[in-house]
């Protein structure tokens, strides 16, 4: 037990079967951003998503989870999180956040990623066909994504991913000027043989340390940032979470394991190696 929570601690091999899960849901959301084009709908992205599954002989962790209906989660604009895949026709300019996860033998693998429509398809970060205003959110939380993910490398407390999530969005809005929201009613979590388990990840700072970080833990780390408040609310539909406010929000996340020897992130397909070595980190490559 740590704290009042149980929190399933992985051994190696756990791990590895959790990174073959989590490439999977790499494989997704690569194809969904390929997939995606202005006249599109979200429903054909849930498509792609499915077809890679079905290749792969995973199953969605996502498709029916307490009745939710699809495979993917594709919220758009000023939806933050788990807007359903359906008709909406997709434009160019969109604010697209995708968030995918598959099973492997029972083991969990969940990630997101946000991402601007341009005329041809998804756009690279800093496209100048990108409202500049937006392409700073969908790069700051994606900041504050890896810079919550590098704070699990000391191996701390808990509490630290949640400080350095709200330190790299405090960065970036000086740096550029924008006054951005962290959601703070949505937050992380632990994820193994469910997709859901303690503990709460936060992304925010809080007087509390929090848990002590131990080998073992896989966590997903997934901060939501908006242009505006970070007040959300729930539409009738019972899942679709937008801004208060109708400001635009971006959402990012990885499933991180903790290791012997350092952090593996086992949704990115280089383990999280690129990235974090600019921040400084070294990753366990499981493959």
């Amino acid at each position: 037990m740590l704290g009042r929570e149980r929190v399933e601690l992985k051994t190696l091999e756990q791990v590895r079967v959790m990174r073959r899960a989590g490439l999977v849901v790499a494989d997704m959301l690569a194809a969904v951003r390929a997939a995606a084009r202005p006249g599109r709908t979200t429903s054909d992205l849930d498509d792609a998503a499915r077809a890679v599954l079905a290749h792969a002989g995973a199953t969605s962790n996502f498709l029916g989870y307490h009745g939710f209906p699809a495979t993917v989660c594709a919220s758009v604009n000023d939806e933050v999180i788990h807007g359903i895949p359906g008709p909406r026709v997709l434009e160019a300019g969109d604010v697209v956040s995708i968030d995918a996860g598959a099973v492997v033998d029972g083991w969990h693998g969940d990630s997101a990623i946000t991402f601007v429509l341009g005329a041809d398809g998804a756009l690279p970060l800093g496209s100048p066909e990108a409202d500049p205003a937006v392409d700073d959110l969908v790069r700051a939380t994606e900041a504050a994504l890896w810079a919550g993910i590098a704070a699990l490398a000391p191996r701390g407390r808990l509490g630290d991913v949640g400080r350095a999530v709200d330190t790299a969005v405090e960065v970036a809005a000086a740096a550029t000027g924008r006054a951005f929201g962290i959601v703070e009613e949505y937050v992380g979590h632990g994820i193994g043989t469910a997709m859901h388990q303690p503990p709460d990840v936060l992304n925010y700072a809080t007087s509390s340390r929090g848990i002590p970080l131990k080998v073992g833990m896989c966590l997903a780390v997934e901060p939501m940032v908006t242009l505006g408040s970070g007040e959300t609310r729930e539409l009738a539909d019972g899942w679709t979470v937008v801004t208060q406010d109708g400001s635009l929000a971006a959402h990012w996340e990885h499933t991180v394991a903790i290791l012997d020897d350092g952090i593996s992130v086992l949704t990115a397909p280089d383990g999280g190696a690129e990235r974090l070595a600019a921040l400084g980190v070294d990753v366990v490559r499981l493959d």
